[in-house]
């Protein structure tokens, strides 16, 4: 008998200045995305529980949605990026690969949540998020 090979799925970590909404958009993506286990976690606010962002919550949540296929990080505003653009550059607290996505959080989390859950790989998954900018609303 043939052991089924267990496929890892890329890790999903939304980076916002708010632990309530990263949490929540993580949240949203996997039911939305129809997988409740699915590897997304929020890093929201400060470990004071303070607006911000923190580069100890931002590894601490790619640590744990890492399944060894790569963590794509979307983020909400500017001192977000920079907070994710200093971590890359360390480039020894992040797994690795890790990738900054350019990307909406709220559909770019559903995009990329779907895409990993479907098997994509980190550039499929980072594809599906920053094409969610040319969703139209009206």
């Amino acid at each position: 008998m043939v052991e089924a090979k267990e496929t890892n799925r890329v890790g999903i970590v939304l980076v916002s200045h708010s632990k309530e909404v990263a949490d929540s958009v993580a949240q949203l993506a996997a039911g939305l995305a129809g997988v409740p286990d699915a590897p997304v976690a929020g890093a929201g606010g400060r470990p004071d529980g303070g607006l911000g962002t923190s580069e100890e919550l931002i590894v601490e949540a790619a640590r744990r949605v890492d399944q060894g296929a790569g963590v794509a990080l979307l983020v909400d505003l500017g001192s977000a990026v920079l907070t994710v653009k200093t971590l890359l550059a360390e480039g020894d607290e992040l797994p690795e690969p890790a990738r900054l996505v350019d990307a909406p959080l709220i559909e770019g989390a559903v995009a990329a949540v779907v895409t990993a859950a479907g098997g994509g790989d980190l550039a499929a998954v980072a594809a599906a998020a920053e094409e969610a900018y040319t969703y139209r609303k009206v």
